[in-house]
């Protein structure tokens, strides 16, 4: 049966990964996540439901629109994968928990706002502030251990990315901010460091590549979020085995 439950979970991720889509698209610009239904950007026609299945239907109508073949960006059905795996995840490692529900509101979360960024480079606090009173209340019924450290995480997560903020005067963005200050409450102290460190490495990466890739200048914006999610779901996975290996490498 567990086989099967993963699968569901998958599935069900898939789903929600075509949602989440939406709700990055549309709560930065003020718009309803209900109204109108989907539609296609360029000649406005509503989907239909061959045209919402998650990543299958993107595979068989080619990355284009039914009617006009416009070009659907790989993006979207990229977001619904990684949802589904990801959700897939989260129940291999927690099984029906409390802790679960944690992680795939942690997902949830994490999908929408990369979504956010990479189109608006914007992390809108519509967004943040809901998930972040969910996860206060859930941090009470699957607290860490000790239980102040999700809250000691959140300080510390806020904090250190604000000082970045103000030293490097307007380098870090109020999203990303506020971001890492939910991140710690999920992680707690010590990982949300470790978060920060592989988040910064990768995004240091991915920047360097993109500048050489599109020849921008140095004063061109790069969205943070995308690595801060990517190094956020790494860590919350693997931090501790992480955490342990550096920690024999140094000792």
């Amino acid at each position: 049966m567990e086989i099967v439950y993963l699968i569901f979970w998958m599935i069900l991720g898939l789903v929600f990964g075509s949602f989440f889509n939406v709700v990055g698209l549309r709560v930065p610009k003020g718009e309803s996540i209900v109204t109108p239904p989907s539609h296609c950007d360029q000649c406005n026609r509503r989907l239909t439901a061959i045209d919402l299945v998650p990543v299958l239907s993107y595979i068989f109508l080619g990355g284009k629109c039914r009617t006009c073949g416009a070009r659907i960006g790989f993006f979207y059905p990229l977001m619904e994968l990684l949802t589904g795996v990801l959700y897939g995840l989260a129940y291999w490692h927690f099984g029906f928990t409390v802790e679960f529900i944690v992680a795939i509101l942690f997902i949830s979360l994490l999908v929408i706002i990369t979504v956010s960024d990479i189109v608006y480079m914007l992390i809108p606090d519509k967004i943040l502030l809901p998930f972040a009173c969910v996860f206060i209340i859930l941090r009470i019924f699957s607290p860490l251990n000790p239980w102040w450290d999700a809250f000691v995480g959140a300080a510390i997560g806020f904090g250190i990315l604000f000082l970045i903020a103000v030293v490097s005067k307007g380098g870090m963005g109020g999203g990303d901010i506020k971001l890492f200050f939910v991140i710690g409450l999920i992680l707690g102290f010590k990982l949300t460091i470790v978060a920060l460190f592989i988040s910064s490495i990768i995004g240091l990466i991915a920047g360097i590549i993109q500048l050489l890739w599109q020849k921008k200048g140095r004063k061109h914006p790069i969205p943070f979020g995308p690595w801060i999610a990517l190094g956020s779901t790494i860590t919350y996975f693997y931090g501790l085995k992480i955490l342990e290996w550096y920690t024999n490498l140094l000792f």
